[in-house]
């Protein structure tokens, strides 16, 4: 069955580099970010979880726990984790999931039921175990992406949307296509102009249905 957005997430229990960690209690009260990848030392991945270690200091500001996830060994991760701290020149101090009996995989549907790892498996033996999945403190899954083996994916997006998925909760507010932290955003249609005038001082009513306002700083 399809994970979809404002499911629960399972609550696995899954063996890390770092230890073993029930999903649900790793996450506690923090948003997280599980990111998965078809199998260690590739190219593609390694300049992935390299861009995951750079932005240590974004994961914290925003109160967000990481987890990468790969179709592989405990041992073969630490080893990769050498590759990919000597690539991105920062320390990668984020758990990894050792998927290697596909568990992790086919509960977030990256994977069909029946899936299995045959001998000799090159990465397209699990080339759909490329994506993003953003968690919010509820363990409801808040956003997912699902990019193909030979498209790096963007961070600076992950980044974008985890603030915009952030700020939709906390102000009970949209946001329009391309917002950036300072921007105007979409005034809820549940929200009526004086209500919303009153939060705000002032919208600008586009239409009916498309009402933008600055948050209050």
């Amino acid at each position: 069955m399809s994970l979809r957005i404002n499911d629960t997430i399972p609550n696995l229990s899954v063996e890390t580099d770092q230890g073993t960690f029930d999903l649900h209690n790793w996450i506690g009260d923090s948003w997280a970010i599980l990111f998965s990848h078809p199998k260690d030392f590739t190219p593609v991945c390694t300049t992935e979880f390299g861009a995951v270690a750079q932005l240590a200091d974004e994961w914290e500001a925003r109160g967000t726990k990481v987890m990468g996830i790969s179709v592989d060994s405990v041992e073969e991760h630490k080893k990769w984790k050498g590759d990919i701290e000597s690539f991105a020149g920062a320390k990668a101090g984020f758990p990894i999931i050792a998927d290697q009996d596909l568990k992790v995989a086919k509960a977030f549907d990256m994977l069909p039921a029946e899936a299995y790892m045959p001998d000799g498996r090159t990465p397209a033996d699990s080339a759909t175990v490329r994506a993003v999945f953003i968690v919010g403190p509820d363990k409801q899954l808040k956003l997912s992406m699902t990019y193909p083996m030979n498209v790096g994916r963007n961070f600076a997006e992950v980044l974008r949307a985890l603030d915009g998925l952030q700020t939709a909760v906390r102000e009970n507010v949209a946001t329009p296509a391309n917002w950036q932290v300072g921007q105007d955003v979409v005034v809820p249609t549940s929200v009526s102009d004086a209500d919303a005038i009153a939060k705000y001082g002032s919208i600008d009513k586009k239409f009916p249905y498309l009402r933008m306002a600055k948050l209050p700083v």
